[in-house]
């Protein structure tokens, strides 16, 4: 009697992970003959690439590193060698193993593919968008981590500064106001006076003298500032702001790094921020970057009772704290 079979059932999740490999296999040539117009296998490729990042190879560590069938992997070595592009010697320290390498034309061959696979990967990203291709690589790196075997922790968040975009001005606005609203209970009238900041600046900045910066992880806005003018010899910080959600990776600081440099090469000889004493992390960063509180003033702003304070940092004597 022939054994039952039981289907389990099949997720939407499945049909769209399958469809997006063979999409992808497709977009970077996997079905063709020869990888990137050579007369290479993808498997082949890989066993190049991994003998090109060393000496020499155990063929053991190799069929470890691309988890290749043994005889599989033989066969390969042998088409490579049979090719004058891998050596096979048995081991000095171990008879029963074998010592892969690259001879000079195997090196010259892999030299070929990298150069080549390199120039398709830029064929393609042409066709996209620079926004876009921030996003695509966030997308590939969570894929990457996500399905790692045996990775048990997040991977460490990497972030990049660049100038606003599109549509950047209004996450600004957007942000500030909803951070602070939930954080602090703010009213509208602090998204308001950030909206005319920004507004301010969007509509006439002198790019020489005046800069923003967006801060950004995984392809998405978490961070931003503006540095402004506020007269001929004083530049000011404002809008300071870092995603609850990605504080600790010094971003805070890093902006406010930057609004320093930019104010010292900009000719400005002090900055000047106006902040709140609530904001005790926006301090602490204001405080190891240099800045000195000078002066306070109880005011009743954005529906509470606050302590303003002004911070100075005089950019001529040029040092800050070690």
């Amino acid at each position: 009697m022939a054994a039952s079979t039981v289907t389990a059932p099949v997720s939407d999740e499945v049909p769209a992970i399958r469809a997006f490999n063979r999409f992808w296999t497709q977009q970077i040539g996997l079905l063709q003959a020869g990888l990137v117009d050579t007369p290479y296998s993808l498997t082949e490729a890989r066993v190049l690439f991994e003998l090109a990042q060393r000496e020499a190879t155990d063929l053991a560590d190799l069929r470890g590193a691309l988890q290749l069938d043994a005889g599989y992997l033989t066969r390969i070595v042998g088409r490579l060698k049979d090719a004058g592009l891998v050596t096979a010697e048995r081991s000095a320290d171990d008879g029963r193993r074998q010592v892969i390498r690259l001879t000079e034309r195997g090196r010259a061959e892999f030299g070929t593919l990298d150069l080549r696979s390199s120039q398709a990967t830029a064929a393609m990203l042409d066709e996209v968008p620079v926004n876009e291709r921030r996003r695509l690589l966030a997308a590939m790196t969570t894929i990457e981590h996500t399905l790692a075997p045996g990775s048990s922790e997040p991977p460490p968040r990497a972030y990049l500064l660049r100038e606003p975009g599109p549509g950047d001005l209004g996450w600004m606005v957007q942000r500030n106001g909803a951070v602070y609203a939930a954080q602090y209970g703010w009213d509208q009238s602090y998204e308001a006076l950030v909206a005319r900041i920004v507004a301010e600046f969007g509509q006439d900045h002198d790019p020489a003298r005046e800069r923003a910066w967006i801060a950004e992880v995984d392809g998405e806005p978490v961070g931003c500032v503006l540095c402004v003018r506020r007269d001929d010899d004083t530049a000011q910080p404002r809008i300071l702001l870092v995603d609850p959600a990605v504080r600790g990776l010094g971003i805070g600081a890093r902006l406010v790094e930057e609004c320093i440099g930019f104010a010292r090469t900009a000719g400005y000889r002090s900055l000047v921020l106006w902040t709140n004493d609530v904001l005790v992390s926006a301090r602490r960063i204001y405080e190891a970057a240099g800045f000195e509180l000078v002066d306070e003033e109880s005011h009743h702003s954005f529906g509470h009772d606050l302590v303003g304070q002004t911070w100075r940092l005089d950019l001529e004597e040029g040092a800050r704290p070690a």
